[in-house]
């Protein structure tokens, strides 16, 4: 095998779900691409094995001519919501998968069910437009419409969504023109809330699409089981400089605690970026700011489960990964080339976390 696994596992107790995030990664740089997508495709089909898999993720170094070698091979497994991105692996390989599964968990009607919540996972979600304004909104207006069928709101439902950008320095203002459309018309303002959110560089494999979405909402919460992080100490709202998105989000359920942070980058309590130019400096302050979010949800970095690390500029890769497998030995994030939204910002960092806290007004996860 030429690929690895990392697991990470949350489990607490006898006769309940367990949950899964998946890193597989390749080993060997110098084997040809259908060679590392044939070992990850099978690295997948055993790591799974048992596994209800909700979504997964492909991280690609050329879209435009790997994915369609990826699709052919994806369309002899069983279908699950998939988001196939270009960005890519700063360890030299051509691939890399993150996985997200649970056991047991039933899907009857094709989603993931539980407890009476259904777990609603989209991948790749995009639409045509003439600039990325245009396509942001059409994506959200299309994505409401969708969960509107299912009887969701995304005010109500939605947890977190991923917005990949193309060329992110130029279409990056559509995005946030597009997305403010968007909620301005479905009620969410500053007075209200936001949903928690990663906006970063990520090409989709066919270039007319500017901008491509991921999405998770839950069917079947209660009113007060989402709540939002905000570290005012550390970090600002995001309305203060005219985006509208959450710094990190928390679902408790009945025997455990979901922490999403959304993308996190070196930034201050006034909304300024911190340590123009220095790499390591930005690493510290990204980890810093992740750790007074999680701390605000009861949490630590040992909690994470999932990270994936967004660089500018590759030769940042071993300094960066140095400090961040310092702070967290125990976690295998993904690395891979994605500018952040402002140029200045030469690291950024999403993450996952799981707890055993939890509220009993709830049902079970």
């Amino acid at each position: 095998m030429n690929t690895e696994t990392g697991t990470f596992v949350f489990s607490p107790g006898a006769d309940t779900v367990r949950e899964y995030h998946l890193m597989i990664t390749v080993t060997d740089p110098s084997l040809s691409y259908p060679r590392q997508l044939e070992e990850v495709v099978d690295a997948y089909t055993h790591a799974v094995e048992g596994l209800t898999v909700h979504f997964r993720r492909f991280f690609l170094s050329d879209g435009a001519n790997q994915a369609p070698q990826l699709e052919a091979a994806l369309a002899a497994l069983p279908p699950v919501p998939t988001s196939i991105v270009q960005q890519a692996p700063l360890d030299g390989t051509r691939i890399a998968l993150w996985v997200y599964g649970t056991s047991p968990m039933d899907s009857p009607s094709g989603a993931p069910s539980h407890n009476g919540y259904t777990h609603c996972w989209s991948g790749s979600m995009t639409c045509p437009g003439a600039d990325s304004r245009a396509q942001m909104e059409g994506i959200f207006m299309q994505y409401g419409q969708d969960l509107q069928e299912k009887g969701l709101s995304m005010a109500s439902d939605t947890v977190r969504t991923w917005i990949f950008v193309r060329d992110v320095d130029t279409n990056y203002h559509g995005v946030v023109v597009g997305r403010r459309n968007y909620f301005d018309r479905i009620g969410l303002t500053p007075s209200t809330h936001y949903i928690a959110s990663t906006g970063i560089e990520g090409r989709h494999p066919q270039a007319r699409y500017l901008v491509e979405m991921d999405a998770y909402s839950v069917q079947g919460l209660r009113p007060g089981q989402i709540r939002f992080l905000y570290a005012k100490d550390h970090l600002s709202p995001t309305y203060d400089y005219g985006v509208t998105f959450e710094r990190g989000a928390t679902v408790t359920y009945g025997d455990r605690r979901h922490i999403f942070i959304s993308g996190t980058a070196s930034i201050d309590a006034a909304g300024q970026v911190m340590h123009t130019g220095d790499v390591a400096a930005q690493a510290g302050r990204m980890l810093e700011n992740i750790s007074a979010l999680l701390a605000e949800a009861g949490a630590g970095l040992p909690d994470l489960a999932m990270g994936i690390v967004y660089l500018r500029d590759a030769a940042d890769y071993p300094i960066v990964k140095q400090i961040v497998s310092s702070a967290c030995p125990h976690l295998r994030p993904l690395y891979v080339l994605a500018p952040v939204c402002r140029p200045s910002w030469l690291v950024e960092m999403e993450c996952l976390a799981i707890t055993d806290a939890f509220d009993p007004a709830f049902p079970a996860f």
